[in-house]
């Protein structure tokens, strides 16, 4: 083959050609020097080539430019050096692998949300791995999955282990296939070293037993507190993570308008889950966060209550807990409506103590108090509030109104909300919030039918009111105002329904 003839997988202009050949000289397409057009790069997700409408110029993946990963993966490195400074360092962190709900049948393919936030590659069966003893000597590697016709023939193209420089900005691209060499070369090249892999979630079979074969043969310590340097970094959101969660609210929130104006006695809750589902997907989301609570009545007190068969009835409080993944980014929000569009005196009265409470809450946030601050905050208010609307069937000692609250609000008041809904699960909610933080904040009353304490025209009750709060630099922004929660905003919008 004539050098003028080689392969190449991105070409821009002839001037540009060396460095494509010294990143990637394997990487190329067979084309004339003398009539160089532009061709598409193909790898296994959306590139700014082939779907300009989610991939902006210099993005990696819809909404964040390629250089944040850069940036990412060097601050995991500077917080592991943290930890020993002379030590050389080998990282770790696996994709997660295509699931089947039967026999050649997969469910939709969700990736392991610490490997994208550091890699930005979407495809399955691949690893990310950082080796290096300081924040300007270390070295990243992609390891993707060997090219297999018959693969693509059914899941489509893959990225070409070759081109993972070019598409990813890492320094080097492997098949994975090579890991198990490619660590055991850095381990025996090196003295002073440490492993580092997540061991408490295994998501890969391959890349778990590669990593622990090799610590144990090369008797190096593994250490498997990588997920807390992970979490700690995506606590804070970017820029550009702050918009992509702006906007996975605002889409829900719209859905969540869309489903109260389609309520209607008679109709089901199956019926709610799917106009959410469509007005989600319709507003760009890729799908439903997390399978959404639409609880009509008494199943509202059943706090996980995803079955969403039952019959609307007349009278009917309606609790939907249910947002949308955007890009990667979840939003979480609960709204309570009813089914026939206006709140009876006691609904009204048990919503209002607890929308009152939600909102003093969300001002607390003001002053960035720790997420268990917030649940001991509400506990005392929400007591209180339920007391003042006599909610109760005598009076009760102010020093049982806690015990109380925590009773018929049997769980926590908030959590962090990002890439996943429950989001970095290592973070203690005993810290206090900073700016960059994305936290929900959802008190709820549910009173179970079988309550002595309680009036009887509150029995059967479940509420919660759920928004997602930004904690910025001069204050908060609640991503999810637009979705209405105050009485008469709603019934204004359910008397909007169609007929």
């Amino acid at each position: 083959m004539y050098p003028h003839a080689r392969l190449f997988c991105l070409s821009n202009y002839a001037g540009k050609l060396t460095e494509f050949w010294s990143n990637s000289s394997r990487c190329i397409h067979q084309m004339s020097m003398k009539n160089i057009v532009k061709t598409p790069l193909i790898c296994g997700q959306p590139t700014d080539e082939s779907h300009p409408h989610l991939v902006m110029k210099g993005e990696l993946v819809p909404g964040i430019q390629k250089e944040e990963f850069t940036i990412r993966r060097r601050k995991l490195m500077e917080s592991v050096l943290s930890t020993r400074k002379d030590f050389y360092h080998v990282i770790v962190i696996p994709s997660a692998i295509r699931q089947y709900m039967s026999d050649h049948i997969p469910y939709p393919f969700r990736q392991n949300t610490d490997f994208l936030y550091f890699s930005g590659c979407q495809e399955t069966d691949s690893a990310l791995v950082l080796c290096g003893n300081s924040v300007d000597n270390f070295t990243s590697t992609l390891f993707v999955k060997p090219y297999d016709l018959q693969s693509e023939l059914w899941n489509g193209p893959s990225t070409k282990a070759e081109c993972a420089s070019l598409i990813f900005g890492v320094d080097g691209g492997k098949t994975l296939p090579q890991l198990s060499e490619f660590i055991i070369s850095e381990l025996k090249g090196h003295t002073n070293c440490v492993l580092w892999y997540n061991q408490k979630q295994k998501v890969q079979s391959v890349v778990d037993k590669t990593v622990n074969n090799a610590a144990a043969e090369n008797s190096i310590y593994l250490d498997d507190s990588l997920v807390d340097h992970c979490h700690k970094l995506r606590l804070y959101k970017s820029l550009a993570e702050q918009r992509l969660m702006r906007q996975s609210c605002k889409i829900a929130s719209k859905a969540f308008i869309e489903a109260m104006m389609s309520t209607k006695p008679g109709s089901t809750e199956h019926e709610l889950y799917a106009r959410l589902d469509f007005e989600c997907r319709m507003g760009g989301a890729e799908y439903l966060a997390y399978p959404p609570v639409v609880a009509a009545g008494n199943n509202a007190n059943t706090l996980h209550y995803i079955d969403n068969k039952q019959k609307i009835k007349d009278g009917d409080l309606i609790l939907v807990d249910a947002g949308c993944e955007y890009h990667g980014y979840s939003s979480d929000i609960s709204r309570t409506w009813p089914a026939n569009g206006w709140f009876s005196d006691a609904q009204k009265t048990l919503y209002e103590a607890t929308l009152c409470v939600q909102k003093e809450l969300i001002d607390m946030c003001q002053a960035r108090p720790s997420l268990d601050t917030l649940y001991e905050a509400m506990c005392f208010k929400l007591g209180k509030a339920l007391a003042a609307a006599h909610v109760f069937k005598k009076n009760v000692d102010p020093s049982e109104l806690n015990m109380l609250a925590r009773a018929l609000c049997p769980h926590h008041v908030s959590h962090y909300l990002g890439m996943d809904v429950h989001d970095i699960g290592t973070i203690k909610k005993s810290i206090k919030t900073e700016p960059g933080f994305i936290i929900t904040v959802e008190p709820g009353v549910y009173v179970s039918k079988n309550n002595i304490r309680v009036h009887e025209e509150f029995l059967g009750l479940g509420i919660r009111i759920e928004d997602d709060v930004l904690i910025t630099e001069n204050g908060i922004e609640v991503l999810s105002e637009d979705c209405p929660k105050e009485v008469v905003d709603i019934e204004k919008i359910m008397s909007r329904q169609p007929k």
